[in-house]
Protein backbone atom coordinates (compact mmCIF):
# COMPACT_ATOMS: atom_id res chain seq x y z
CA UNK A 1 0.00 0.00 0.00
CA UNK A 2 1.28 3.45 -0.91
CA UNK A 3 1.02 6.33 1.54
CA UNK A 4 0.45 9.48 -0.51
CA UNK A 5 -0.31 11.82 2.38
CA UNK A 6 1.68 15.02 2.07
CA UNK A 7 3.84 15.98 5.04
CA UNK A 8 5.16 19.43 5.87
CA UNK A 9 8.22 20.22 7.95
CA UNK A 10 6.04 19.81 11.04
CA UNK A 11 4.96 16.23 10.24
CA UNK A 12 8.48 15.21 9.22
CA UNK A 13 9.85 16.68 12.45
CA UNK A 14 7.30 14.77 14.53
CA UNK A 15 8.14 11.55 12.69
CA UNK A 16 11.89 11.80 13.35
CA UNK A 17 11.47 13.46 16.76
CA UNK A 18 13.21 16.77 16.07
CA UNK A 19 12.10 20.39 15.80
CA UNK A 20 10.74 21.70 12.46
CA UNK A 21 13.70 24.09 12.24
CA UNK A 22 16.01 21.07 12.23
CA UNK A 23 14.18 19.66 9.20
CA UNK A 24 14.45 23.04 7.47
CA UNK A 25 18.19 22.96 8.16
CA UNK A 26 18.44 19.46 6.68
CA UNK A 27 16.82 20.75 3.49
CA UNK A 28 19.04 23.85 3.40
CA UNK A 29 22.12 21.61 3.62
CA UNK A 30 20.88 19.15 0.99
CA UNK A 31 20.20 16.33 3.45
CA UNK A 32 16.48 16.06 2.72
CA UNK A 33 15.05 14.75 -0.57
CA UNK A 34 13.56 17.25 -2.99
CA UNK A 35 9.92 18.05 -2.19
CA UNK A 36 7.30 15.96 -3.97
CA UNK A 37 4.95 18.93 -4.12
CA UNK A 38 5.14 22.69 -3.62
CA UNK A 39 2.01 24.69 -2.89
CA UNK A 40 2.01 28.40 -2.18
CA UNK A 41 5.80 28.27 -2.00
CA UNK A 42 5.68 25.66 0.80
CA UNK A 43 7.34 22.26 0.26
CA UNK A 44 5.60 18.97 1.00
CA UNK A 45 6.79 15.36 0.87
CA UNK A 46 4.85 12.14 0.54
CA UNK A 47 4.94 10.10 3.74
CA UNK A 48 6.51 7.23 1.77
CA UNK A 49 9.29 9.55 0.55
CA UNK A 50 10.06 10.54 4.13
CA UNK A 51 10.01 6.95 5.39
CA UNK A 52 12.39 5.86 2.61
CA UNK A 53 14.70 8.77 3.44
CA UNK A 54 14.66 7.90 7.16
CA UNK A 55 15.44 4.25 6.38
CA UNK A 56 18.43 5.26 4.23
CA UNK A 57 19.95 7.65 6.78
CA UNK A 58 23.15 6.30 8.35
CA UNK A 59 22.00 7.47 11.79
CA UNK A 60 18.91 5.26 11.57
CA UNK A 61 20.83 1.97 11.42
CA UNK A 62 19.80 -0.29 14.22
CA UNK A 63 16.70 1.76 14.93
CA UNK A 64 13.28 0.25 14.62
CA UNK A 65 10.94 2.15 12.28
CA UNK A 66 7.86 3.78 13.82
Amino acid sequence: MTDRRLWSYKEIAAHIKVQPDTVRSYRKHGLLPSPDHVEGGKPYWYADTVRAWVASRPSSRGRRPD
